[in-house]
């Protein structure tokens, strides 16, 4: 079955500038519940098939990780304007390490998609930050760990890669703290914590944080 962005929707001129969204889903019934949920946000602006590639974020709503998702995810990496969220039932941690690698910042089971986790996982896009479960984060650990790490990165990265500081940032991602809470426990500030990750994400060509993070793990960097 194709997948399709929702229908835009008409933007109030009386309300602030809001995070626009293209929506992505296997069929029909996917769409329809991830929309009816945002519809109802003000935060929210949701864009049609034609303006799609000008949004903010983009939701990809899946019952499973196959080619044609993949393929999907690729095609929205391109768009460096474009921040992707990825909503899904199940997944093996192969396929976890994969949509990482494909751009995806952020994963949130289809189960646990309410209204509020639907917002926050939106603005956490528009934001730059990531969002991964912490069990999916497990999983995703125990599946690097198992892999041959020479065989993974043909630039030959190693622990100097990393200064210790961004080290220590990226540990910190990788247990789940967001910026404020990085900058809590490192005494630095929320400036300084997201200027540091950006500059870890530019200068290894990433995508994003859990791209960094999944990067960091394969390649024993942290």
């Amino acid at each position: 079955m194709s997948l399709s962005t929702t229908e835009q929707q008409a933007v109030p001129t009386s309300r602030p500038r809001r995070v626009s969204v293209a929506v992505y889903a296997q069929d029909l019934v996917l769409r329809i519940g991830v929309v009816h949920q945002l519809r109802q946000r003000p935060e929210v602006e949701l864009l049609d098939d034609a303006d799609a590639d000008r949004a903010h974020t983009a939701l990809v709503v899946v019952d499973s990780v196959d080619d044609e998702v993949i393929a999907l995810l690729q095609r929205l990496q391109r768009n460096a304007g474009t921040r992707t969220g990825l909503v899904v039932g199940t997944f093996e941690s192969a396929a976890l390490q994969r949509v990482i690698e494909c751009g995806v910042a952020a994963v949130l089971r289809r189960t646990e998609a309410d209204q509020d986790r639907l917002l926050h996982l939106v603005l956490a896009l528009a934001n730059g930050e990531g969002v991964l479960p912490g069990d999916l984060l497990g999983k995703l650990l125990s599946h690097v760990g198992s892999l041959q790490r020479a065989a993974l990165d043909p630039r030959g990265l190693t622990l100097s890669t990393l200064t210790a500081r961004e080290a220590d940032m990226l540990r910190l991602v990788a247990d789940g703290f967001d910026t404020t809470e990085i900058a809590q426990k490192t005494s630095y500030s929320e400036r300084t914590v997201k200027n540091v990750l950006h500059e870890i994400t530019t200068r290894l060509q990433l995508r994003n944080r859990a791209h960094a993070v999944g990067y960091a793990l394969r390649n024993g960097l942290i």
